[in-house]
């Protein structure tokens, strides 16, 4: 089974050719602005990106597929969604979690299927532990937890498939380049790392499950590292 960091990383990245124009003043209240928008999304909204890393290229979509009550609190299922040019390193990845604010050590219960595998579902403080290892995962998911930490560039016009988007340009401790808009589905434009970059590519509000298939349930399995 593909690890969970090492698909993401090196699949979900996507190239983008065009760069944006040179950046414009911005300040510590506009990414506080920008961030309050980047981990939240309601139900059927996704978000699709054109994606390549350094050996495989693909397509990445980022979505809302529903939502379910526990106490006072209402929790979403955001989705993650690989396809890849080879169908075993296509996969996707579900948390249940209140936000993306959390990263992937919010999750309250994981669903994942990897190739032709079949669906498995981890709910729990096992779910936790999948994404819990602070700084050993690059994915989409962690971007709406590094956003209040992020470094501020500028306001800039970055061009990508899906239009030209004035964003916010910040980078990241782990040294990731991201352009982030209020006016966008989950807040990411372009995303730039060492494993590659991805580009806004389409949006919408109909999302569905991409796992059709009942999980497995597997409450006691080994959880594979989230990095080797």
């Amino acid at each position: 089974m593909p690890k969970i960091g090492v698909l993401i990383v090196t699949i979900a990245l996507g190239a983008l050719a065009a760069r944006g124009l040179p950046a414009q003043t911005a300040t510590a209240t506009d990414l506080a602005d920008v961030c309050k928008s980047v981990g939240e999304a309601k139900p059927g909204e996704w978000a699709s990106f054109d994606a390549t890393g350094k050996s495989e290229g693909g397509k990445l979509r980022l979505a809302v597929i529903g939502s379910e009550r526990s106490g006072d609190t209402t929790l979403n299922w955001f989705e993650l969604s690989v396809t890849a040019k080879d169908p075993n390193h296509s996969g996707v990845l579900q948390i249940l979690a209140p936000s993306l604010a959390g990263g992937t050590g919010a999750a309250r219960s994981v669903v994942f299927k990897w190739g032709l595998q079949p669906a498995v579902k981890v709910p729990g403080q096992m779910a936790a532990m999948m994404g819990d290892k602070k700084g050993q995962n690059n994915s989409v998911f962690d971007w709406a937890a590094q956003c209040k930490s992020a470094h501020v560039v500028g306001w800039e016009s970055a061009t990508v498939p899906a239009g030209t988007i004035r964003a916010l340009h910040v980078t990241t401790d782990d040294g990731t380049d991201v352009w982030a808009s209020r006016d966008v589905q989950f807040g990411l434009v372009r995303l730039r790392g060492k494993d590659g970059e991805l580009a806004l590519s389409a949006r919408g509000a109909n999302a569905k499950s991409s796992i059709t298939e009942r999980p497995l349930e597997m409450p006691g399995m080994m959880m594979p590292p989230t990095k080797p």
